[in-house]
């Protein structure tokens, strides 16, 4: 197809521009210590007059000069314009400093994880608005339910613990706070139809009333989606289903009633095992996974999801008089993840055959499996400007009521003849109740420096009822085996004993920070911090025979120095801050002793430190170019043995992205290269340990993003868009 461009001649900008893409390009296949050239052909560039772009308008992520630690703020400008429709949030924070994650089944089309400073999604906090939400089983998180970049406008990421107001069950290792989309007062609608590769589907539809109501004192949004698609993983299918709504009430001139909600449903076929083994990436097979065929174990038929979340709250915000103002958010949230899979360590596991459905399935080869909570919050935020500074305040309390089991099942081709053992792995019950006070104040020295102490008081409380099992967990609590399945080793027949046990445990951390900002000028400030954080214990550490343990275990923590400087003006933006944090690790169990009894004790103590930066500069003539850099190392501390000195799992000694923008006349392009340095993985030799076992190489991926808007004055469509995306634009199949 023929395109008439109208070209421009070579200026100052041209000559930016052109040396931009040729870096990008150039340091794509250069940052990999395996990758070919490759070309993508000529570039034109067309246009009319050059237009400064605003740096802080196109930043795909950026400092903000009011930070009192470690952040970077990304913008619904991103979200809308240069991440892929059916992406999932981890896709959005992937533009800030530090961060990266991956998805084996395509973009948006997993349940992938972040990472941000070599430590996982599991150490920190996710909010929406706010809100923390995470599992109870443990602090860990689920990209692909609750909120799809459709519902998102935007993120605020703190890579340390926060401050004395920071709350969640695990500001250990930093915080996410998802923000939601902002309500427009003009009224419109949009229908979004989006195809992609491996027949992935989407259409969402929005509507925004804009104001309406006595005086225009209202303004709601709707959006409803539909996602489908094969995956890149075979048979690994996604159908995915989400609505919400989003109401704003300006009540008066200080105060405002907002009321969210939303509903999702995501089916899947993803099985337990997610990725790859290393014999098929060693023969180039990149996507094995689920196979067509009944009579295999790997048998897509036999691995599939059901997974419906929700989540709700109603915030009130107004100013109460004599300097105090209050926000308050009352929220729920539910999880209802029903999983059945095939294998996972049976002796007919993996793409060992076993007997077609049609002449019966007699062993235990499958997993029947729960993961269900409910829960039920409020937030209440106080502040008072006072005549040293101002004061906050405020507190947070929660109660989480969870189900969750593991049974093995024969696996049947139809979902709903499963043969469940009248004995599971593990059944268990428990309500996690959660209390957080804080205070802190921002005492205002002079109109330069600011100086804020602060504290919050951890409280973490759970109680247990665990069910008899077959060993997986708890254990038989003194019952008899009465019937075996000898192939698998299962117990499927118990008598006697107690059908279950009770337990409960309190985790308490007294949390303080204390931070100095100072302004050295409009647009240019700086900080220095000190902080701590906590985690609360996963659920596993009672999967101990009878649930004994002398005593539990506590609640882990972390202590961040963190000193950084942010600058903002027209044609630049750019924060740099350094840090170091000292963690407590992992717990290991003990051997039991003569009464049952387990001890877990801390043993695996780190350090994380670095330098990190991120630039965005506007090149004129609608471009700019954005970077960022993370320095920096994850280790054990010289107190463990063996691992003194070597690298946590999983931990890159640097992270790189570089990102050409352009934004004019409609149209609107992103060119992004993110690179995450070397890492290690553990092994092991029989029952220990070994780190430092396998080095991973250096990973590339090259995005590339195009927009474009078609105003229609007069018609009945305002306008269209048309958008064009490539992830993972060279194609790399790294480890």
């Amino acid at each position: 197809m023929k395109q008439k461009t109208n070209r421009i001649q070579p200026s100052c900008q041209f000559s930016k521009v052109a040396q931009a893409i040729a870096l990008l390009l150039a340091v794509s296949p250069a940052f990999g210590q395996d990758s070919n050239p490759v070309s993508l052909g000529s570039v034109t560039l067309t246009g009319a007059a050059p237009v400064t772009l605003e740096a802080a308008e196109s930043a795909p992520s950026q400092g903000n000069l009011e930070a009192r630690s470690a952040q970077s703020t990304v913008s619904d400008y991103f979200v809308r314009n240069f991440v892929s429709p059916v992406a999932d949030y981890t896709q959005i924070i992937n533009a800030t400093p530090g961060a990266y994650s991956f998805s084996p089944n395509g973009v948006g089309l997993s349940d992938n994880k972040i990472t941000i400073r070599g430590l996982s999604d599991a150490n920190m906090v996710v909010s929406f608005d706010g809100i923390p939400f995470n599992d109870t089983n443990g602090v860990s998180h689920h990209s692909w339910t609750f909120f799809p970049s459709q519902f998102l406008g935007g993120a605020l990421v703190d890579r340390g613990p926060g401050t004395g107001a920071t709350i969640g069950q695990a500001t250990y290792g930093g915080s996410i706070d998802l923000r939601s989309r902002n309500l427009d007062a003009e009224a419109s609608s949009s229908v979004t139809v989006s195809h992609g590769t491996w027949n992935t589907n989407l259409i969402n539809v929005e509507h925004q009333t804009g104001q309406f109501g006595d005086d225009g004192k209202n303004t709601m949004m709707f959006n409803v989606h539909e996602m489908k698609s094969n995956g890149y993983q075979p048979y690994n299918l996604q159908d995915r289903q989400g609505f919400s709504v989003k109401f704003q009430r300006q009540i008066d001139a200080v105060s405002t009633l907002t009321v969210f909600a939303d509903y999702m449903d995501l089916k899947s076929n993803t099985p337990s095992i997610k990725g790859i083994s290393r014999a098929d990436y060693n023969n180039g097979t990149y996507n094995n996974l689920l196979s067509g065929d009944p009579t295999k174990a790997n048998f897509y038929g036999y691995n599939f999801y059901d997974v419906p979340s929700t989540f709700e709250y109603v915030g009130y915000k107004t100013q109460l008089g004599d300097g105090w103002s209050m926000d308050n958010k009352a929220y729920h949230y539910s999880y209802h993840n029903k999983q059945n899979y095939n294998g996972s360590g049976a002796p007919n596991a993996g793409s060992a055959p076993v007997a077609p459905a049609t002449t019966g399935v007699t062993a235990y080869t499958a997993v029947d499996k729960l993961n269900a909570y409910s829960t039920y919050g409020n937030i209440l935020r106080l502040a008072k400007e006072t005549s040293m500074g101002t004061l906050r305040t405020g507190v947070w309390i929660e109660k989480a009521f969870s189900d969750r089991y593991q049974i093995p099942a024969i696996p049947s081709l139809n979902q709903n003849a499963w043969v469940d053992s009248p004995v599971p792995n593990f059944h268990e019950t428990y309500t996690t109740t959660t209390l957080q006070p804080y205070v802190e104040h921002e005492f205002k020295l002079d109109e330069q420096l600011s100086v804020t102490p602060g504290l919050k008081l951890a409280r973490y409380g759970q109680n247990f009822l665990h069910y008899q099992d077959n060993g997986g967990a708890v254990g038989t609590l003194g019952a008899t085996a009465t019937q075996k399945d000898i192939a698998n080793k299962t117990i499927v027949g118990l008598t006697g004993g107690s059908p279950s046990v009770t337990n409960a445990v309190t985790y308490s951390d007294v949390l303080p920070s204390i931070d100095a900002h100072y302004k050295f000028d409009k647009n240019w400030t700086g900080y220095v911090q000190y902080a701590y954080g906590d985690q609360i214990p996963s659920t596993s550490v009672f999967d101990v025979s009878n649930a004994l343990l002398t005593p539990a275990p506590k609640a882990i923590k972390a202590k961040a120095f963190q000193a950084g400087s942010v600058w903002v003006s027209k044609e630049l933006t750019l924060a740099a801050d350094i840090y170091q944090i000292k963690l407590d690790g992992a717990y290991t169990s003990s051997t039991p002793d003569q009464f049952g009894n387990v001890t877990w004790t801390l043993t695996g103590a780190q350090t994380a430190q670095g330098v990190e930066a991120e630039a965005n500069y506007a090149l004129g003539g609608g471009f700019s170019v954005y970077g960022n850099a993370t320095i920096g190392s994850l280790k054990y501390d010289a107190s463990n043995q063996p691992q003194s000195g070597m690298w946590v799992a999983g931990a890159p000694r640097d992270t790189e992205m570089l990102a050409l923008t352009y934004d004019r006349n409609g149209w609107r392009a992103n060119l992004s290269v993110n690179r995450i340095g070397k890492m290690f993985n553990n092994g092991a030799s029989g029952s220990s340990t070994v780190y430092q076992a396998f080095a991973i190489d250096p990973v590339i991926v090259t995005n590339l993003f195009i927009n474009y808007t078609d105003k229609m004055s007069g018609s009945f469509f305002k306008q269209a868009r048309y958008q064009l995306g490539i992830n993972n634009l060279m194609n790399k199949h790294s480890i």
